[in-house]
């Protein structure tokens, strides 16, 4: 899971791996070390409701309806968006790149923009 902050915009990105583990258990979490502090960011599943974020001792939790983990996990919906307040959320899968990239992209979606490479007979 990674999460993209500019401004008054939060998005978090999910690898398959997230999606499933937001299915099973309710809750995925990642972790940045600062050294003396640590930043936490949280998507946690709640009964109802829309997507709403909270800021708390340095974790940053985004929370989703139940209604909302079971279309992500079990339909090939993409994503979700809304205002929070002052906050814009985006919550998405998190596709593989259309150019090389370094980082490891094994756990992302395939991109529907990417044609898939015809082998003739």
């Amino acid at each position: 899971m990674k999460i993209r902050i500019k401004g008054n915009s939060i998005r978090y990105r999910l690898t398959k791996s997230d999606v499933n583990t937001l299915g099973e258990k309710g809750y995925v979490e990642e972790r940045t070390d600062f050294g003396a502090q640590t930043l936490v960011y949280a998507l946690q599943r709640r009964k109802s409701g829309g997507m709403a974020a909270v800021l708390d001792n340095n974790e940053i939790t985004l929370y989703i309806s139940d209604a909302m983990v079971s279309e992500l996990t079990t339909t090939d919906k993409v994503g979700f968006d809304c205002n929070d307040g002052p906050l814009f959320l985006l919550l998405e899968k998190d596709f593989t790149c259309l150019d090389n990239v370094a980082e490891d992209q094994s756990d992302n979606y395939p991109n529907p923009l990417i044609q898939p490479t015809f082998v003739g007979p």
